[in-house]
């Protein structure tokens, strides 16, 4: 099941951040460049890299030169996040490209690879909820509370590990079909964020 596989990989990305917990840690991903779960490891390990900048970015008394550092900083780690989506995507498209569509399929609203982004949030919601349900100096009326919460993530869990399984499934037997499109991102681009283009005259 390629859920149980990513989500396995992402719990392992999770866990290796979180031995030094260091936003610039040098990652070191285990799977083989040629392997389904190198892309897998990087995906999620940019995503845990970057829920920790969303925290600092959050801390009040942070220096205004330094927050913007930061936020560049997560610009560059969305449009890397987006890349990783659409080299995931190229590989689904590689795997299905003999797979005749059926007459009457039907086109799904996001790809299999923008499932699996969601999946990779999911895990880094479940880990840090669990954190929080667990955390000893919290109330128990906190902690009460994030179990409630873990429980839902858990369910939510479930559910989409289900409906990514059924669209590959779809997929693999023609019933739908994949479309991607590229992504586009214009605040990045000197030719389309007006602000950048202005700069440049």
């Amino acid at each position: 099941m390629f859920s149980k596989l990513a989500y396995n990989v992402f719990e392992q990305s999770i866990h290796d951040y979180h031995l030094t917990d260091n936003v610039d840690q040098q990652i070191v991903n285990p799977f083989d460049k040629d392997k389904f779960e190198h892309l897998l490891y990087l995906k999620n390990w940019i995503d845990t890299v970057q829920w920790h900048f969303e925290d600092i970015i959050r801390d009040p008394n942070i220096d205004p030169a330094a927050a913007l550092v930061l936020k560049r900083r997560i610009d560059a780690s969305n449009q890397e996040r987006t890349d990783m989506v659409e080299y995931i995507d190229s590989y689904f498209l590689l795997k299905f490209k003999d797979v005749q569509p059926k007459e009457n399929a039907k086109i799904n609203s996001e790809s299999p690879a923008w499932a699996f982004d969601r999946l990779s949030i999911l895990a880094l919601k479940i880990y840090h909820m669990q954190e929080e349900a667990t955390r000893e100096e919290a109330t128990q009326e906190h902690r009460d509370k994030c179990r409630a919460k873990l429980e839902i993530l858990l369910e939510q869990r479930t559910d989409l590990s289900t409906a990514i399984e059924d669209l590959l499934e779809d997929i693999q037997n023609g019933d739908k079909f994949m479309k991607v499109y590229k992504q586009m991102k214009m605040y990045n681009d000197d030719d389309l964020n007006p602000v950048l283009y202005q700069n440049k005259k």
